[in-house]
This record gives C-alpha cells, sequence and structure tokens, in this order.
C-alpha cells in the first residue's frame, strides 16, 4: 500500500462524474482521482466522450470490458423469467457487474475509496454501494452527500473551466447496455405525455414490415444458438436487439416504483431481451410440470425483486438460483417465436424433454399412453368440485330457513354428499 490518497471514480465523462473529479480533491482531501468506465455494451460515442474528458482533466482513465460477464448475468436472469414491473431488467444487472469491476481496478491501484456520480434519489447508488460496501474502502458520494443540484453542477463546472458541454448531452436521461436502453425526463416525466418516437434508437415503430421467424436454442436453460447457428452471448444479444428492433418489439413505457419510495415513469428498449424471455418461458410450458411452473413463479418473482436491487449476490438469491438450476437441467431445446408489429409470440417448440404426450392430448386418438381412456376421468369430474357444490347446497339451505318457505314434502333439494357426488 502507498502513502497516496487515492480515489477510484466510476467515470462516465457525464456533468455529474466529471464535476466529482474536483470536488474529491478540493472538498474530499484525495491527492489523486482514478477514472474507471466499465464497457457493458454502451454505443462507442460514450467511450470517446470519456476518453476525451479524462485527456482534458488530465485523468488516468482505465476502461474495463465486462460485456462477456454481463451478457452471462444477462441470460441467468432469463433462467429466472425476470422482469421487473413487466419490464426485462438491464440497468439493474448492470450495475453489479460495473461496481465489481470499478473494486477490481480500485484494488489493483492500490486505492483508498471508491467513488460515484449518483444523486441520493435513485436506485444505483444502493446498487453500486452494496458491491463496494462489501470491501474494506471507504465509500464516496460527492453529489449525494453535499447535496448538489444540477444547475450548481452546471455554474461550478464553468466556473472550473470543466469540459462539458451544455449540462452533458440532451435533455433526457439514457442508460444503455447490451440488453436495454431507458430514457427519462424532461417531458417524460409528466405520465399524460405521449412520448414522440425520436425517443427510440433501437426499435422502429410497427408498420407493414412482413413477419419474420427466428428459432432459439436453448441448453439447462441458457441461450446458445439462433435459427440453428451458434453464437457467443454478446452477439447473440446484438443480433436480436438488431432483428426484433426492426419490428418494433421491445417497448415499455412504465410507471416504476424505485427502491426509495418515489414513482418515476421509465421508457425502455429491449428486443433481444423480449425475444429471449418469451422464448424461455414457452419452452419451460413444455417441459416443466405444473407443480414446476407454479412454484417457479414465485421464485421467479423473488429472484428479479433481488436483482431490481443489486443484490444479484445475496444468499437469497444463490439459494433460489439452486432450486432454477435444478428446473433448467430439462429446459433444452427450440423454440420458434414470430416477430410481427411490433409483438413477438411464441408459434413452435420442441424438446427431448418435454412433459407432454401427443397421444394423450389427442382429440383423435382412442389408444393412449399408460392405458389412460376417455371414461377413466368420470370418476374426477364426480369429485371435481365436489365441496364447493356441499358447501353451496348447506348454504343456500340455511338462506332459505329465513327467506324461503318451507319446501312441501315433494320437494327434491337434498344436501346429501352421496347424491350431491353424482349430479
Amino acid at each position: 500500500m502507498t502513502d497516496t490518497n487515492r480515489v477510484a471514480l466510476a467515470f462516465s465523462g457525464g456533468l455529474d462524474t466529471t464535476v466529482c473529479v474536483p470536488l474529491l480533491e478540493e472538498e474530499y482531501g484525495y491527492d489523486e482521482v482514478i477514472g474507471v468506465t466499465v464497457d457493458v455494451g454502451q454505443p462507442e460515442s460514450e467511450f470517446a466522450e470519456a476518453a476525451e474528458t479524462a485527456a482534458a482533466l488530465g485523468l488516468e482513465h482505465y476502461v474495463v470490458d465486462a460485456r462477456e460477464a454481463f451478457a452471462e448475468l444477462c441470460f441467468q436472469s432469463v433462467t429466472a423469467n425476470a422482469t421487473y414491473q413487466g419490464y426485462p431488467l438491464g440497468t439493474a444487472l448492470a450495475r453489479p457487474v460495473i461496481a465489481s469491476a470499478i473494486l477490481d481496478v480500485a484494488l489493483e491501484h492500490d486505492c483508498n475509496a471508491l467513488a460515484h456520480g449518483c444523486t441520493g434519489k435513485g436506485n444505483d447508488q444502493l446498487r453500486f454501494e452494496t458491491v463496494w460496501r462489501g470491501s474494506s474502502l471507504e465509500v464516496i458520494a460527492p453529489i449525494r452527500e453535499l447535496g448538489l443540484t444540477r444547475e450548481w453542477e452546471l455554474e461550478y463546472a464553468e466556473e472550473h473551466d470543466l469540459p462539458v458541454e451544455g449540462g452533458s448531452g440532451g435533455r433526457y436521461s439514457v442508460d444503455t447496455n447490451l440488453w436495454s436502453r431507458a430514457v427519462e425526463g424532461s417531458e417524460l416525466e409528466d405520465p399524460a405525455t405521449i412520448p414522440d418516437d425520436h425517443i427510440y434508437k433501437w426499435t422502429t415503430s410497427p408498420s407493414g414490415k412482413e413477419a419474420e421467424f427466428v428459432t432459439v436454442t436453448f441448453e439447462d436453460g441458457y441461450p446458445v444458438a439462433l435459427d440453428g447457428e451458434e453464437v457467443d452471448p454478446v452477439s447473440l444479444i446484438e443480433t436480436l436487439n438488431e432483428q426484433a428492433g426492426a419490428h418494433g418489439v421491445g417497448r415499455t413505457d412504465v410507471m416504476e416504483d424505485r427502491m426509495l419510495g418515489l414513482k418515476v415513469r421509465e421508457n425502455y428498449e429491449h428486443p433481444a431481451a423480449t425475444v429471449l424471455l418469451t422464448a424461455h418461458e414457452a419452452l419451460e410450458g413444455l417441459v416443466l410440470t405444473a407443480e414446476e411452473r407454479q412454484f417457479k413463479a414465485q421464485v421467479d418473482q423473488q429472484w428479479a425483486q433481488k436483482a431490481y436491487e443489486g443484490l444479484v449476490d445475496s444468499p437469497l438469491v444463490a439459494a433460489l438460483d439452486g432450486f432454477i438450476a435444478e428446473t433448467q437441467k430439462r429446459v433444452t431445446g427450440n423454440v420458434t417465436v414470430k416477430l410481427e408489429g411490433g409483438h413477438c409470440r411464441p408459434v413452435a417448440r420442441e424438446s427431448p424433454h418435454a412433459a407432454y404426450s401427443e397421444s394423450a392430448a389427442s382429440f383423435d386418438n382412442a389408444d393412449v399412453t399408460e392405458s389412460i381412456t376417455q371414461a377413466d376421468a368420470t370418476g374426477v369430474a364426480k369429485y371435481h368440485g365436489f365441496q364447493s357444490r356441499l358447501a353451496n347446497a348447506s348454504f343456500s339451505d340455511a338462506e332459505g330457513d329465513e327467506s324461503i318457505d318451507e319446501p312441501d314434502d315433494e320437494s327434491t333439494t337434498t344436501t346429501d354428499p352421496a347424491e350431491i357426488a353424482h349430479d
């Protein structure tokens, strides 16, 4: 460990993180600030901006490629059918990956602290810090701790001649990674505003484009191929983003409940995630039993909630992963989805582990497996709903004692269980 007082900053080159550099030196007394940018699939322009800003600040800057690690977590989320309030998790999954990469750089370069530019109103501060606070390094959040506003930051940047352009790039706050693109801010903060199509970059408006079919191959719940061709995870996601996005697939406009209790309006694009989640759930429908699907829905919901909170490394998630992994042993096969008019729907599925018998389910076959015949269902039908019929009959009689004349001797009303069972 050196005597230099050094801090590693999650650095994007935007207004918040640019302002954080001199603040960490002036207000927090750090001798040296290291900027770390983590690649989870952002546009190249964002890396160019970060590098340019870092150079202008004289900031030691590192870029870490974490796309493969992020894609792996995205595919893990597919095995859990993970969505939060109706949309696939994207930013939430990326933050722990980014935080872990920054922590690795900080430890490698003997840093004393870690810093981020998050405000005190969002989710990301919690997602970063749940990873960082597991280390011995100090955690600093200048924007939150100093109570800074965007207006103050712009004035500070101008006074200190910091390299920011008009407050960093447009009126929307946009977060992009391999799995999703999130857009918020400006007029979108009004829930009554209908967004213009210009906010979307990955998806086109549904039009008369001819329908397209895509077959996704899964092994143990993980996507491994498109239309029979094996593809690495990053390329698979990028391909589906382009292919499904061209059909307008994967848009969500949602009033999202954040962890701190605030409700915000978010617009998302997630073409690949929509296709893979749709196909995976369709394959599970073929191979899992009814009991597995019912219980797994509860497990999936808990997994998604913890992932939204940035707690993918929690003991609960590890336990949930154990159950999910067991179910995924049979989630191998192909699913064909149809992309058309902004929609993605499964149209065919096959698996060597299907919990399905065509002959047993067919309306046309008389001879079926395990010597099951239609007549065998008669006994089941007699008992199905028996308690409900008994309860309803008893309740009707009880009400009749108060409001209905006594039946005459020829009445056929009965609460005899044996007779009710045979009705």
